[in-house]
């Protein structure tokens, strides 16, 4: 379907190397027990499932999920299930919206749109260690509590 004036610019094409590149940077990663690049359930994207012994034992999965496009934009979904049928998400991302402007974040517990404007560094690699980074804070935390 064309896009209207009143669309937002299009993403473009997802970037199949970055995905390909950021799947093998966090399969050398202890954080992850499974890493799949574009698979069936998600060919846009990179899914990594964390090693659930960073977790407390109420954390069912903890997991990324990572798109990455030809223009540099991205999403970063960020997701935690509890036993008791709850979750806590929360979303970097980078791409044209007429919700906030390109750099921004929906942040947890729920990751609403709107989100919070943001900065990201340009780099692939910048940005995936500040969201790393990121939730290496988070787990810590669930152990300084």
């Amino acid at each position: 379907m064309p896009e209207t004036p009143t669309d937002p610019p299009s993403t473009g094409p997802i970037d199949a190397e970055i995905l390909d590149r950021i799947a093998a940077h966090l399969t050398r990663s202890s954080r992850f027990d499974d890493v799949h690049a574009r698979p069936p359930y998600a060919p846009n994207a990179v899914v990594a499932d964390y090693d659930l012994g960073y977790f407390p034992g109420g954390i069912t999965r903890a997991s990324l999920r990572i798109r990455w496009f030809e223009t540099d934009d991205f999403s970063i979904h960020y997701s935690e299930q509890y036993r008791a049928g709850e979750s806590w998400e929360c979303r970097w991302d980078r791409h044209p919206n007429d919700h906030n402007t390109r750099n921004h974040l929906h942040p947890p517990p729920d990751a609403p749109t709107p989100g919070e404007d943001n900065d990201y560094p340009d780099e692939w690699r910048a940005v995936l260690a500040t969201v790393l980074t990121r939730l290496d804070d988070r787990i810590e935390a669930f152990w300084n509590e």
